[in-house]
């Protein structure tokens, strides 16, 4: 089985539709896909409807998290979408992407960098979590640089930098206890990613493992050799599932599908710890662990 567990379509900062991903993913040869959009499940009833047959689709949302100083993602995976208290944290980590957003383009704007928020707000979509993926992209278009991941430095968005502005995230640790309050799993997105900026330290991974961390996601482009298997001895130490995955953007990052994969029988012990939802196969049908 080939198993991919973290993708994004236009219901956040990807440039696939719902659709277009689960067809893209068929078509790459994947037997199993994640759609994990940021801080939202917007996308999920268009890649639901839409998934192609033999492909099974994993449920799940990319949370924006904080521990420390250190701004973090967290994928929850298969959690029931309509548990009141995790509702109404997406709601809250969506909404204050808006004013961020605009806020981010005003600093720009001060820096002499000639994009309106007005773009940004059409590259995101009606129904797209914006991010600063839009706002890069929204300066590639204008000529200010040359690839969205030129935006991510101190000169412009990347963390730390000069039109750089925070935004809600929740803490780490409690985002692992709503995500399982809500019958799903948790797994730390790219946790040694040092080119995004500040990482977490293996001190701090223990500590998100004692409060129920599921797994680590090891297998990821950001992170080197040295770095998997580093991340891959602490996640045995720490009894913590090793997961691997494209973080597939469609034509906004280099990433396709299926580079980086999740080990089958890891991948059945997350379905197995899953009560809020299941894996879905084809038209409606549960799909296996």
């Amino acid at each position: 089985m080939r198993i991919d567990l973290h993708a994004h379509s236009t219901a956040s900062d990807g440039t696939d539709s719902p659709a277009e991903l689960v067809r893209a993913a068929a078509g790459a040869g994947l037997d199993v896909v994640a759609l994990t959009d940021h801080d939202t499940v917007a996308g999920h009833a268009e890649a639901l409807a839409a998934l192609p047959p033999g492909l099974t689709l994993v449920t799940g949302t990319e949370f924006s998290c904080r521990l420390g100083e250190v701004s973090l993602h967290m994928l929850g995976y298969l959690f029931d979408p309509a548990e009141p208290a995790l509702a109404r944290e997406r709601e809250l980590l969506r909404d204050d992407r808006v004013p961020r957003a605009r806020r981010m383009v005003e600093l720009l704007r001060e820096d002499g960098v000639d994009i309106e928020f007005e773009r940004v707000r059409e590259l995101a979509g009606p129904n797209g979590s914006i991010g600063r993926p839009h706002i890069a992209t929204a300066m590639v278009e204008a000529g200010v640089v040359a690839t969205v991941s030129d935006a991510f430095t101190p000169q412009y968005i990347g963390d730390g930098g000069r039109a750089h502005t925070g935004k809600h995230e929740l803490d780490a640790a409690d985002a692992v206890r709503r995500i399982h309050a809500a019958g799903g799993v948790a797994v730390f997105a790219h946790p040694f990613a040092s080119s995004r900026g500040r990482i977490v330290t293996e001190e701090d991974l223990a500590a998100l493992a004692e409060a129920g961390l599921d797994g680590v996601e090891v297998d990821h482009l950001d992170h080197d050799p040295a770095t998997r298997d580093r991340l891959r001895s602490i996640a045995k130490e720490l009894d913590l599932l090793p997961t691997g995955s494209s973080d597939y953007h469609g034509s906004r990052k280099l990433a396709a599908l299926g580079d980086g994969t999740t080990d089958p029988e890891v991948y059945a012990a997350l379905v197995a710890r899953a009560t809020g939802a299941r894996p879905v196969t084809a038209a409606g049908r549960p799909g296996g662990s």
